[in-house]
């Protein structure tokens, strides 16, 4: 969400006691953040101070309680602290601070490393971090996925429990001395009374559970007999988890690995028992709906006549209803990366704004720097005006005439630092998220094609105004990130950058 003059501010204030031990103050932290927010029109609505508190476990604290109950009621819409690690050390609690902010389009505001997630860039340098945590995760999972199939050709556990009448011992699968008799008489009351419901109200009656103290159902009955491991074949390695762990499907059979443990039943009586399953089909089999699809560009393209354009069931390509211009998804795709690695970012306007910026940040830095070194020399001076009270060498009302004004100073020089600091936060902010951003989209060339829909949508909300397919061209109309303009109190809008004469690898087409 973007923040605007009318945005609700909360300012979060952590030090602990070790921190406070070396001299850091609540005090200093929230100047600083309220100049940030001054600096950006902001209204403070909160402050939410933990003092003395250790940042390892922050989440159920009553303040961080109370911050997220006025974000969930939207009492504020930003949160801005000092530094990351002010907000939580924890690297779990972080990322749950920043899921439970996007959840509820609310922004996040590290002063020291200069992330504003109120603006499109620091929302596509997050997009970004998040896509190549995402990789990053697929890498490790893929390595993990490739040691599964070894370790199930040696007969090694490759996660998971035993199944029924089984335990792990010395890393192998051995029956279970107290459920294996289970596991055998539940094949023959099947062989007998051909009805699974009925094997599991027997089971029931006899006190026989599951291995989590539950009763049997039909649903577990016919799961344990279908399972091959009782008659000596473990299969593994065949169903992969989908849905985030939440279901199963099954894996080519061609993945599978089989290995050899030892029977609980005999084969003969394992296909007696499956080939009444198959006989009287009492499995009802689910079919699980497809994904929606996802296009990339959906709500941003439009027709050189005015209408949008939409990808229409069972077809690739985004059509005009009106005109029927068409342009094929995959090839907008192509053309608007592109144009991201290669246009976005003008370097001329880059290089224009980063002097102004560095300038101004080099005048702020003298100044603070000046500041600082007129408040040493302003506490050596007071400090000498103590020795000589204390000494004898003046009265009372000599000691307030000359020690009045030098605290005057030192109060207002205290008041000063934190707000050029938040305004060289300000800057700092601006300049390094364009940086970011630049090196980013570089190594996002090579990144894009493995990217999946849902990051690729967030870095176009973060970047296009519109995309309109003309004949034979596209006119891209890229937002501008705040960092390239003008820091100007008076502009709130962002500009875009309107680029025409971009031909398609393949002409737009119209149909006949």
């Amino acid at each position: 969400m973007k923040a605007t003059a009318s945005a609700r501010i909360g300012i979060w204030l952590r030090v602990s006691t070790e921190d406070q031990a070396k001299g850091e103050s609540l005090k200093h932290h929230e100047e600083r953040a309220r100049g940030y927010a001054g600096f950006n029109d902001w209204t403070v609505v909160e402050v939410y101070r933990l003092d003395g508190v250790s940042g390892k476990a922050v989440w159920d604290h009553p303040e961080a309680v109370r911050m997220r109950n006025d974000v969930a009621k939207g009492h504020i819409d930003t949160l801005i602290f000092s530094k990351l690690a002010r907000l939580a050390r924890s690297t779990r609690e972080l990322l749950d601070f920043a899921e439970y902010f996007e959840e509820h389009d609310a922004n996040l505001v590290s002063l020291q490393e200069k992330i504003d997630t109120s603006s499109p860039a620091g929302r596509l340098f997050y997009t970004l971090i998040g896509a190549m945590a995402q990789w990053e995760r697929e890498e490790i999972s893929d390595r993990v996925k490739a040691s599964i199939p070894i370790r199930a050709k040696l007969g090694k556990s490759i996660g998971g429990q035993a199944p029924l009448g089984y335990q792990w011992k010395d890393n192998h699968l051995i029956p279970n001395p107290e459920e294996a008799p289970v596991r055998k008489l539940m094949y023959e009351l099947f062989r007998e009374h051909k009805r699974k419901a009925t094997v599991a109200r027997i089971l029931n009656e006899r006190g026989y559970r599951t291995r989590r103290g539950a009763k049997f159902t039909d649903v577990s009955v016919e799961r344990l007999i279908r399972d091959t491991t009782a008659k000596g074949v473990r299969t593994a390695n065949h169903t992969t988890s989908v849905d985030g762990g939440k279901s199963w499907v099954p894996k080519p059979r061609s993945e599978w690995v089989t290995s050899e443990v030892p029977a609980i039943i005999t084969a003969e009586l394992w296909d007696q028992c499956n080939a009444i399953l198959d006989g009287i089909k009492q499995s009802n089999k689910r079919t699980r709906k497809g994904k929606k699809a996802v296009h990339v560009f959906a709500g941003y393209v439009y027709c050189h006549c005015g209408h949008k354009m939409y990808v229409l069931s069972n077809s690739p390509k985004y059509v005009c209803q009106k005109c029927r211009n068409k342009i094929h998804k995959d090839d907008l795709d192509q053309l608007f990366y592109k144009k991201l690695s290669e246009r976005m970012l003008d370097p001329e306007r880059i290089a224009e704004y980063l002097n102004d910026a560095q300038e101004e940040q080099k005048s702020l830095e003298a100044q603070l720097q000046n500041l600082r070194k007129e408040g040493q020399s302003l506490k050596r001076e007071i400090d000498s005006v103590f020795q000589l009270f204390n000494q004898g060498h003046l009265t009372g009302d000599e000691f307030a005439d000359r020690h009045t004004p030098l605290s005057g100073r030192v109060s207002q020089i205290n008041e000063e630092i934190p707000r050029i600091e938040s305004a060289l936060s300000a800057l700092k902010v601006q300049e390094i998220s364009t940086e970011q951003i630049k090196e980013d989209i570089t190594s996002l060339y090579n990144r894009w094609p493995n990217l999946d829909d849902e990051h690729k949508m967030l870095i176009v909300e973060s970047t296009v105004d519109q995309i309109i397919i003309h004949e034979k061209r596209i006119t891209f109309k890229l937002l501008y990130h705040p960092a390239l303009e003008k820091i100007a109190k008076s502009q709130r809008d962002h500009p875009v950058l309107e680029e025409s004469g971009i031909q398609t690898p393949r002409e737009c087409h119209r149909y006949p």
